[in-house]
């Protein structure tokens, strides 16, 4: 399943050139995935045909309407439970530490909690760990994939297909909790300023101390401003 959650990363970077060359390429891989439902595959399948297709700046624009200028969706995991309280600043050291156990160093612009740089990192271990790492946000995922699946757009196929590869099933209440949530209406732009007018994450000392579930216990990701890694 590793090339699936490499797949599924591309899917959802910014679109660039570079990544539309790729597209093909992805949905062979996810399109072989027997973990991954047909209708799911179907789905993603057209998604890649729409994004290496489309006029690349509408592609870029419906990107970023939906998930730069759009909080509730939001790419940046801990984004959706911490904020940007020091409780998250804790949290991505704590992530951090654990991409570092395993061997994976981030370059300075990229956020460890950006969905795409996960699932980059979920890529490089065994099924099993990476489906249980995945399962720990799945009530984050579970909850963008419903409203992507609200708003009809295509990239919600992305989120069923992580759902799949997941060990293990969404706390349904919390899963509940988050999507009684309001979301956000990036047409109203002076109500998306004001969200966004936050201070700046603040990272806490190293020894943190959680334990690789901790780490990802109640994951929530921000979407970057500029694109081509996990830059906030």
């Amino acid at each position: 399943m590793s090339l699936s959650y490499r797949a599924l990363a591309l899917l959802l970077s910014y679109p660039t050139e570079q990544t539309r060359a790729l597209m093909s390429d992805a949905a062979a891989v996810l399109g072989a995935d027997p973990h991954i439902p047909a209708p799911i595959r179907s789905a993603l399948a057209k998604l890649a045909v729409d994004l290496k297709r489309g006029d690349l700046f509408d592609v870029q624009e419906a990107y970023v309407w939906l998930f730069d200028r759009t909080r509730s969706l939001s790419l940046n995991l801990y984004e959706h439970v911490h904020g940007e309280s020091r409780d998250r600043g804790q949290a991505m050291v704590a992530l951090l530490e654990l991409y570092r156990s395993k061997g994976l160093e981030l370059s300075a612009n990229e956020l460890p909690d950006h969905l795409p740089v996960f699932l980059e990192f979920l890529s490089t271990l065994p099924d099993d760990e990476a489906a249980s790492l995945l399962a720990e946000a799945g009530h984050v995922l579970h909850a963008l994939g419903e409203r992507l699946h609200r708003r009809g757009s295509a990239y919600r196929a992305v989120f069923g297909a992580l759902a799949a590869l997941a060990a293990e099933e969404a706390d349904s209440q919390v899963l509940a909790a988050m999507l009684a949530e309001p979301d956000d209406d990036p047409r109203d732009l002076a109500t998306m300023d004001r969200l966004w007018a936050e201070s700046a994450v603040t990272f806490g000392p190293s020894e943190a101390g959680c334990d690789e579930r901790q780490a990802l216990e109640r994951p929530a990701v921000r979407p970057q401003r500029a694109h081509g890694g996990a830059a906030a």
